[in-house]
């Protein structure tokens, strides 16, 4: 019985390994197809495979995703949609300190991109979205040309203008402010378009397109923030936040940064991109475990706009503007803003004096 047993084991032995080998081989093909259709183009046009040299006797088709670098962000762009992918940066202190201005730039080509498939200004123009950026040109500060290159319309998707100036400014705000906290600040910004449900239950992605080359306006804006903590932490603990929110207007003061936190992954499958691939999921921790991820209210920021307004008044007349919209506001002035007030009511006094003695005498 043993000998039937075994002979039985060994013709089974032989048919599993049979069937194994089968498999493997198909296994084996089937990889070897797979690796086919992933190869690179230059790959096919070697020796290892030369129908590929008359495949690409032409050239091999370019969608332009490449990744472009500036001064200090860096990008990969959707030719199609004539919109940036993603924009990338990396935020320091350092990056936040300098005498770099918006005055001195202004919204241009990307004279590296073919203009084919850049938008322009007059796309913009009368279409009622406003050109938001992605990488913030107050991230900047530090370099005039990197400020500038933020002006690139690579690096700019229309965005709703109250969007842009209120619930996206507050978030670009807290990616900044992060800096005190964090020794490195990343941040991966960029546009969604997400499906709609209709009645019948169908999902459908619908977005407008603005100016004659067509540029397509996102239904949803996204940010992907990577901290690494100073101290206290593990040493390869990354705090990581996702956050999603819709390109249209959104009230500070009923809703928060949190509500429209989502997954990495989800973002990654809407967005088909893997925004941290050398970064573990191990080694991740939700960055609102580490900080309140709490932005700045209405208030606070019409505080930093008021100030800043009198930082930049170069007359009376805007300066003393500034002081009664923050009188008429419900912000209660600190000694600090009273104090700048006053200093600069004295100077661009004695400005206008002089202003006025020289016209007088002629010589103005």
């Amino acid at each position: 019985m043993f000998g039937r047993g075994f002979a039985a084991g060994a013709v089974a032995s032989v048919t599993v390994y049979a069937l194994y080998s089968s498999l493997v081989q198909l296994a084996r093909e089937e990889v070897d197809t797979d690796i086919r259709l992933i190869r690179s183009p230059r790959d096919l046009a070697g020796e290892e495979d030369p129908k590929g040299s008359d495949i690409f006797k032409y050239g091999t088709p370019d969608s332009g995703t490449q990744t472009r670098t500036y001064t200090n962000h860096a990008l990969s762009y959707d030719q199609g949609r004539r919109t940036p992918s993603w924009v990338a940066e990396h935020i320091t202190k350092q990056d936040l300190q300098g005498t770099a201005s918006r005055k001195s730039a202004n919204f241009k080509m990307d004279p590296n991109l073919n203009p084919t498939y850049s938008s322009m200004n007059s796309d913009y123009k009368r279409s009622g979205w406003s050109r938001g950026h992605m990488a913030p040109a107050a991230d900047n500060k530090f370099s005039q040309e990197a400020m500038d290159e933020t002006f690139y319309l690579t690096n700019i998707v229309p965005q709703d203008i109250d969007n842009n100036g209120h619930f996206w400014n507050l978030m670009e705000i807290y990616c900044r402010n992060l800096t005190a906290k964090f020794s490195e600040v990343r941040v991966i910004s960029g546009p969604l378009m997400m499906p709609n449900v209709d009645e019948g239950g169908k999902q459908y992605v619908k977005y407008e397109v603005i100016g004659q080359n067509l540029v397509a306006v996102p239904t949803h804006l996204f940010k992907v923030i990577a901290v690494e903590p100073s101290s206290g932490s593990p040493p390869d603990t990354v705090g990581v936040g996702v956050f999603v929110v819709p390109n249209a207007p959104i009230d500070s003061t009923k809703h928060t940064l949190k509500e429209y936190q989502v997954s990495l992954d989800a973002l990654e499958k809407s967005a088909g991109t893997s925004f941290l691939p050398n970064l573990t999921r191990s080694s991740m921790v939700d960055l609102c475990s580490l900080d309140p991820c709490q932005m700045k209210n209405k208030q606070e920021l019409d505080l930093i706009f008021i100030t800043k307004r009198m930082n930049e008044a170069t007359t009376l007349n805007r300066l003393d503007k500034s002081w009664k919209e923050l009188e008429t506001s419900t912000i209660v002035p600190s000694d600090n803003l009273k104090n700048l007030y006053a200093q600069k009511k004295r100077i661009l006094t004695e400005k206008e004096s002089q202003d006025q003695r020289l016209k007088a005498n002629g010589t103005a």
